[in-house]
């Protein structure tokens, strides 16, 4: 039976969508205690909670007798700022899915020479039966994004793929965005046949090279066509 959510996890969770989607700049206050109770119907003490975890985060910073100020998360969160976030998606801005790419061009070149080094029979396993992939935003999202896990799986570095899981509720919606674009999915199924190819090879330093190349054309393919959004000259609908 899944576990009931505490008011306190509910408020901090409220105040951290409203922080990201700028009801609550960066260097403004929050509500004193007794007037977030009342907003919210709960005892001082169950606010008190979700604001000494807010702060444990790196979302505000608490002072004795005086309102919290709300920190800048980028500079002052870690791991679990990350996580809440990606589970508030729909208050990401583009600049953040940029963030993200660039995130994976660090990440994504590394975890994929290590799956050919120690385990090339296994990459080339998941990558045989390409043939079969439909040529859809949908299907596309979903291959790209569980052939990554795999992938981070067969690194012998565990936290490849705990940093992946983190974005389980995020990375398909913004995938389907990037690969509803034609050339977006001709450029990731030329990716897979070429790492087919050197995976069959074993040539894990070619297949890091390659794998940041096409990571690096994909973001700066993303940046174009939001530029041209921006401009109204094209329009994305998943």
């Amino acid at each position: 039976m899944k576990e009931k959510e505490r008011s306190s996890d509910k408020i901090e969770k409220k105040l951290v969508k409203a922080v990201l989607a700028g009801d609550y700049p960066v260097g403004s206050t929050l509500p004193p205690e007794r007037e977030l109770a009342k907003e919210f119907g709960v005892g001082r003490p169950t606010v008190r909670e979700a604001l000494q975890r807010l702060e444990k985060d790196g979302w505000i910073s608490c002072r004795k007798g005086h309102p919290a100020i709300i920190n800048d998360y980028w500079s002052r969160g870690n791991l679990t700022t990350l996580v809440h976030i990606i589970q508030n998606h729909e208050a990401v801005t583009d600049d953040f899915i940029v963030y993200l790419l660039e995130l994976r061009i660090s990440l994504t070149p590394t975890y994929i020479r290590d799956a050919v080094t120690f385990h090339q029979p296994k990459v080339v396993a998941l990558l045989a039966d390409l043939e079969q992939l439909e040529d859809d935003a949908d299907c596309y999202s979903t291959f790209d994004w569980e052939l990554q896990k795999k992938f981070a799986a067969l690194s012998p570095n565990p936290v490849y793929l705990l940093i992946l899981n983190s974005f389980n509720s995020f990375y398909i919606q913004m995938a389907k965005r990037y690969f509803s674009i034609d050339e977006h999915r001709s450029l990731s199924l030329e990716f897979y046949n070429e790492l087919l190819a050197v995976a069959l090879r074993g040539d894990a330093a070619e297949a890091e090279r390659m794998t940041k190349k096409t990571m690096e054309k994909s973001l700066t393919l993303w940046k174009n066509r939001q530029e041209a959004m921006k401009n109204g000259g094209i329009t994305i609908e998943i």
